[in-house]
């Protein structure tokens, strides 16, 4: 559905997107994270034809973004961080202004139905200007699904919500991946964790790991309990052996080999191999590990 080959975007001196690439297939749910000035928001902006590329090129359904012979609008929805919401306007009157804009069929339910979905049916009749962020941040998710786009981009959907209406937006999300592809930014770890099927991480305009968030928690390495010998020891001569560093944590050993490697070498190094385990972690400290961090 999406497709990103060698996209590199230039500032001036300041290099944003350092040539990366990605594919994104129908109905998936990919969190797309990176610290700040990873290149995300320039990401996520090319894909909805705001921004041109310096080079390289995306294309979603097997269009490229910036064909002129294609309105991009018509199969993709984008949400900013900060949504292009008329203050000024009430909720249901701003709703039907963009379904008029964007020529949304059925347009009176289709209004209404995005004003359930949203949980926006009680402020329905009051002026956007004076609802609370998170519910402005609402009626701007429902400007996004509101013509039914088969892509959906969405940068930070769930700032400014309070922990319940963040569970709200995961529901949300996650009821669209049936028949649709959507990408979210977030920078709440807890969140991509819940919905996305894919993780994406950006560090200084590159792509530092594409991987499901099992995957990545699990790509820690081995955690390793020898006998017969001081860990520190075992772990200077283990890092020799392998090539590999092996840290001590504790009693434990960690290491990135391949677990055969290191089954090997603790045995004929003379050690009492107690235990070989995953070395699993949670995504915020293999984040950081990533984005260098830690």
């Amino acid at each position: 559905m999406i497709r990103v080959e060698q996209l590199v975007r230039r500032y001036g001196p300041v290099t944003a997107l350092a040539g990366i690439d990605f594919t994104i297939a129908r109905g998936e749910v990919v969190g797309f994270l990176g610290p700040n000035g990873a290149g995300k928001s320039t990401t996520l902006r090319i894909l909805t034809g705001l921004l041109a590329p310096t080079s390289g090129r995306a294309f979603i359904d097997g269009h490229p973004v910036d064909d002129p012979r294609r309105d991009i609008r018509t199969v993709v929805s984008y949400l900013p961080e900060t949504a292009p919401i008329q203050g000024e306007l009430s909720v249901r009157a701003h709703l039907d202004f963009v379904a008029r804009l964007r020529k949304v069929p059925q347009r009176k339910a289709a209004v209404a139905s995005v004003l359930a979905r949203c949980g926006l049916e009680r402020v329905a009749h009051r002026l956007i200007g004076q609802l609370s962020k998170g519910y402005r941040q609402r009626v701007g998710l429902a400007q996004a699904i509101l013509p039914d786009p088969p892509v959906l981009i969405l940068d930070e959907p769930s700032s400014g919500l309070d922990p319940n209406q963040r569970v709200e937006i995961r529901s949300l999300i996650n009821s669209l991946r049936a028949d649709r592809t959507v990408i979210f930014s977030s920078h709440v770890l807890a969140e991509v964790e819940a919905v996305a099927s894919r993780v994406i991480i950006l560090d200084q305009g590159r792509v530092v790991a594409d991987a499901t968030p099992e995957q990545l928690r699990a790509g820690e390495g081995m955690r390793v309990q020898v006998g017969g010998v001081a860990p520190t020891i075992a772990a200077a001569h283990l890092t020799a052996v392998l090539g590999t560093p092996v840290v001590v944590h504790g009693d434990v050993l960690q290491t990135r080999a391949e677990p055969a490697a290191v089954a090997r070498a603790v045995v004929a190094a003379g050690y009492d191999l107690l235990a070989l385990t995953p070395a699993t972690s949670d995504l915020e400290t293999v984040f950081r590990r990533l984005t260098g961090a830690a």
